[in-house]
């Protein structure tokens, strides 16, 4: 048996960074739902990090949280197939780099935008949500150029890149669609979402949908 569990929900966005590597090398862990229904998980997530969010990795008696620390230890103690952090220094910098891109500059700018429908549920304040779109635009933009020189956008591999991707433009596109100003950004977010650990990770999401507090769109 394995000892390695995951803490998380299946609609968490950072839950889905986290278990794509583990799909993606099949390695063996076991999924510990935080919800009402689990209060002995929510209290290894509350004890584990400064904030108590998840996802958390437990192995053993280790407990990891973030999942960029979380992806940076699979990669050192359990690789597989998928080298997820290359083992170039200066390709590795790159990748962190991106990593950093997809958390900062598109999934935590597109969670302002549900934190702020979640403080005003049915009426958030459309100023706030002008900026959180014209931001994401612009950092749609910038990743528009990059994919542009991005070598692996068509390929199946997964790296630490698109653990953040994935998840980072599925929710961001809800928020903001990325339309066709973007060519290569929505035909990448379309191909990321059929690699088979997204995939997964999507279907699992489906039934939480009606939750998204600003309205999930029927297109994926």
């Amino acid at each position: 048996m394995s000892s390695l569990s995951l803490y998380g929900h299946p609609f968490s966005s950072y839950t889905w960074k986290a278990l794509i590597p583990l799909y993606a090398n099949d390695t063996a862990f076991e999924f510990r739902m935080v919800d009402d229904e689990h209060p002995e998980h929510a209290e290894v997530v509350q004890q584990a990090s400064p904030q108590g969010k998840f996802p958390v990795l437990a192995d053993g008696e280790v407990l990891i949280f973030e999942a960029t620390s979380i992806i940076e230890y699979l990669a050192v103690h359990y690789p597989g197939p998928h080298m997820l952090i290359p083992s170039s220094p200066d390709a590795a910098t790159a990748v962190r780099t991106l990593d950093r891109v997809f958390d900062n500059y598109v999934m935590n700018i597109m969670q302002n935008a549900v934190g702020e429908a979640l403080r005003h549920p049915g009426a958030p304040d459309e100023a706030v949500l002008g900026e959180v779109r014209a931001s994401l635009r612009r950092s749609y933009a910038w990743l528009e150029h990059w994919l542009e020189h991005y070598a692996l956008r068509n390929e199946d591999r997964i790296t630490l890149i698109e653990c953040a991707a994935a998840p980072s433009l599925f929710y961001a596109d809800w928020v903001e669609e990325i339309t066709e100003d973007f060519p290569r950004l929505k035909a990448w977010r379309a191909h990321l979402n059929t690699l088979p650990p997204v995939a997964r990770c999507i279907e699992d999401a489906r039934p939480y949908r009606p939750y998204f507090p600003l309205g999930a769109p029927d297109r994926d």
